[in-house]
Parts: C-alpha cells; sequence; structure tokens
C-alpha cells in the first residue's frame, strides 16, 4: 500500500465494468471516491450497455488490456486501496489477485456476478476463481445474499449468519448484506448487514432502511465508500460502518428523483452549495436606463 505525499488526497482504484446509464459500476465507484474526499483511478474491465430497466450487452476487455491498464496506474499512482466490480472472466480474477499481492494493496471485493435484471456478468468460471484466487488475498468480501449462495454452493435456507461465517471460512473478511430483515429489523425499520471474519463469530451491523426503487447502483455504492475509508486510514469495522452509513445518505437523497423507465439510480450527486449574498455596487445615482441588461451574480460556475 502507497501513501499519498503530505496534502495530496488519498488515491482508490476501481477494476470494473462501465454502466451507460451512470448508475453503477465506475460511475458509482469514481463518483462515490469523490465524495469522500479520495481520488479515483480506474481500470476498465468490461463495458455494458444498460440502463434503469437492465442489461442489453456486456463486451469484457481482453486481459492483456485490462493489465495494462493495471501496469499504467500502479506504476504511477500511490495506491491506498482498490476494489473489484465485474471482472469478466477467469483470467482477469487471477490477474488482478496477483497485483494486490504484488502492491500488498487493501482489497475490498464486490463480487458482481449476476445483475439485478438476471443478466449474467460473471459465470460459474469466474466464481471459481474468486473463490480460488481472490478472496485469499482481499480484505474483505462485500456480497448480497445470492453472490455469498453462489460463492459458497449451499442451500439457500441457511441462515445469514452462517452464510456470512461460511464465506469468512475461504480466507477473508465477509461483510453480507442484503439479507433477511430480522424482527427487529421489522420492527423499528431497520436493517442487519453481518460482519464475519475469519475464525470469529459474526458481528450484526444495524442501520437505517430506506424505502425506496431508486437503488440502482447501491452495492457498488457501499462498497467504493468502504474502498475509501480503507484508503483514507479507517480500521475495517470503522470503515464498514461509514460505508453504510454513506450509503443510506445517499438512497435517501435519491427517493424523489425520477430518472430512467426502470429501478433508478443511487443519488450520487453533491449539492450545489449556497452562494454567499453579494451587496449591490450599483451607485444610487445611476439612471435605470443606462444599466442595459441586468448582469447575472458572479457563482463561479456555471449554474
Amino acid at each position: 500500500m502507497s501513501r499519498s505525499p503530505a496534502g495530496s488526497p488519498p488515491v482508490a482504484l476501481s477494476v470494473a465494468g462501465t454502466d451507460s446509464g451512470g448508475a453503477a459500476g465506475l460511475a458509482a465507484d469514481l463518483t462515490t471516491f469523490a465524495a469522500l474526499g479520495v481520488h479515483g483511478a480506474c481500470t476498465v474491465t468490461a463495458v455494458t450497455a444498460q440502463d434503469t430497466t437492465g442489461v442489453a450487452s456486456v463486451h469484457a476487455l481482453p486481459p492483456r488490456e485490462v493489465a495494462a491498464q493495471l501496469d499504467a496506474v500502479v506504476g504511477d499512482l500511490p495506491v491506498a486501496a482498490a476494489k473489484t466490480g465485474v471482472l469478466g472472466s477467469p483470467a482477469v480474477v487471477r490477474l488482478v489477485a496477483a497485483v494486490a499481492v504484488e502492491q500488498r494493496l487493501p482489497l475490498v471485493v464486490d463480487p458482481v456476478l449476476v445483475a439485478t435484471s438476471g443478466a449474467v456478468l460473471g459465470d460459474a468460471e469466474v466464481a471459481a476463481a474468486l473463490v480460488e484466487h481472490l478472496l485469499p488475498v482481499a480484505t474483505v468480501v462485500t456480497p448480497n445474499r445470492s453472490e455469498a449462495l453462489a460463492l459458497t454452493g449451499l442451500g439457500a435456507d441457511i441462515p445469514d449468519p452462517t452464510l456470512a461465517t461460511a464465506l469468512a471460512d475461504l480466507g477473508c473478511a465477509v461483510v453480507l448484506t442484503g439479507g433477511e430483515p430480522t424482527a427487529a429489523d421489522r420492527r423499528h425499520g431497520t436493517r442487519t448487514d453481518w460482519l464475519a471474519l475469519p475464525g470469529s463469530p459474526p458481528q450484526p451491523l444495524t442501520h437505517d432502511g430506506v424505502p425506496t426503487v431508486h437503488d440502482h447502483g447501491s452495492g457498488c455504492t457501499h462498497s467504493a465508500a468502504l474502498t475509501a475509508h480503507l484508503a483514507r486510514g479507517a480500521d475495517l469495522t470503522t470503515a464498514v460502518r461509514a460505508a453504510a452509513a454513506f450509503t443510506a445518505e445517499r438512497l435517501r437523497a435519491g427517493v424523489g428523483w425520477r430518472l430512467g423507465r426502470g429501478r433508478g439510480p443511487v443519488a450520487h450527486t453533491v449539492p450545489e452549495p449556497t452562494p454567499a449574498s453579494t451587496p449591490a455596487t450599483t451607485p444610487a445615482t445611476t439612471p435605470a436606463t443606462a444599466r442595459g441588461p441586468r448582469a447575472a451574480t458572479p457563482t463561479g460556475g456555471d449554474r
């Protein structure tokens, strides 16, 4: 892991696919990094044609092109943490694992295998490569319940804490998201993620639930926020809690959005600061007919 020079922001690297609708993948990762004060670098693994209704096509880049991008980034920038999304092929999985070990990078693995629409973004061979090569060298993996089942091969009736523990036995910490609500969750409108460390009992991490259909990219946003906090030097538990809080806040910000025909994007915009009021400077004696068109008050940028 590298440190940025004093006065420079930490650098986080996303190794993932594009989303032409701007909601998930690299779009979510880079905007989340920026919102949390981290410079984002990227390596494109796949180009997708998708919108809020689903994924129309996926084009995986050749491993040599992925390798060239990785070499360019880690050979020049002081990457403090990295994350993965769609990786596209077992060869790319192995490539990322080798770079993570060589660079000693804190690594967050978001094991994107199947889109919400049902489009396959990683087949059984990719899942097997994640288990064999990437999870043993990762800092933490952040699957939802269906992804955790795919990685472990366990039955659908397994409880969330047991599922998180089984996945942690594969070699890295686990944050299991999107599981079944607990009884307390149903009473209080909360949701519970599970943090499992290898060899330790799982810990429930409860956070506010946000009732919204505008959640496209929430998994990417969560894992990117976790990566950003690790890049800033937070310990794992602190980073996990901060990532959940950030994602919930961004979901709340987009509840009223109406973008697209399907599941709308998580709100990644940062509100524009309110400009300070500017005192009038026009002399009282200036004739009204001499003023011409009213000038816009300077705001420091386009509105």
